[in-house]
């Protein structure tokens, strides 16, 4: 495989076409090699406009929406950022070079240690790596700028907005197949919340969020 020629044609052909336009988010693109966080197997897709398997069933998400979502939180350079579910590390390793600080949260511990590996490799030093369930209480004593969650759940969860410094942001994938939209949700108060969908697109499930309830008549 001609990696550069297919992060080029990722970049032009998917991630352009996907209204992603922000220069320096297609910079970042064309800097991190992504087939360093895709396994061996699937190298000759590292490119592609597809999710890829990362073992233990979970996946690692369409370059597109990755890229999307890195525009999609704006961020300038300052932020401290919480992202839930890191997988191999290449989301994280985009979002370093935008923000001062990321606390990635995994609940794998294969992969926890695998996204370790792979931004020590790349000599990416703005990301601490914890293995962690983000839906469960979370003994985090930093309040973060930014929350950024890597696949769906069916609403915000209030655990994670309550994270938030007021004037921060949360954006993720919420709702049920087959309708999901990407979402940005802002903390404007102390127990204020304004959300604002983006777009429609379909994630896996991060573990152990709640669902909607289903009622059988």
């Amino acid at each position: 495989m001609n990696t550069a020629q297919a992060r080029f044609n990722m970049v032009e052909q998917q991630i352009r076409t996907w209204q992603v336009l922000d220069t320096k988010v297609l910079e970042t693109l064309k800097l991190v090699d992504r087939e360093l966080f895709t396994p061996t197997a699937y190298q000759n897709l590292a490119y592609s406009d597809t999710e890829i398997p990362v073992g233990d069933g979970e996946i690692m998400l369409s370059p597109k929406i990755q890229a999307r979502l890195v525009q999609d939180l704006k961020l300038d350079g300052h932020e401290q950022v919480l992202q839930i579910g890191c997988g191999t590390g290449y989301m994280s390793a985009l979002l370093s070079h935008h923000c001062e600080q990321i606390t990635a949260l995994e609940i794998n511990p294969r992969l926890a240690n695998l996204a370790q590996t792979n931004l020590a490799k790349l000599g990416i030093t703005n990301v601490q790596i914890k293995q962690l369930d983000a839906s469960k209480s979370l003994d985090l004593n930093s309040m973060f700028d930014v929350i950024v969650l890597c696949g769906s759940t069916a609403h915000p969860p209030q655990a994670l907005l309550d994270k938030l410094k007021t004037g921060g942001h949360l954006v993720g994938i919420f709702g049920n197949e087959p309708i999901m939209q990407a979402t940005t949700v802002k903390k404007v108060a102390a127990t204020q919340f304004n959300s604002t969908i983006l777009w429609d697109c379909f994630a896996p499930r991060l573990h152990g969020f709640a669902e909607d309830s289903k009622f059988n008549f």
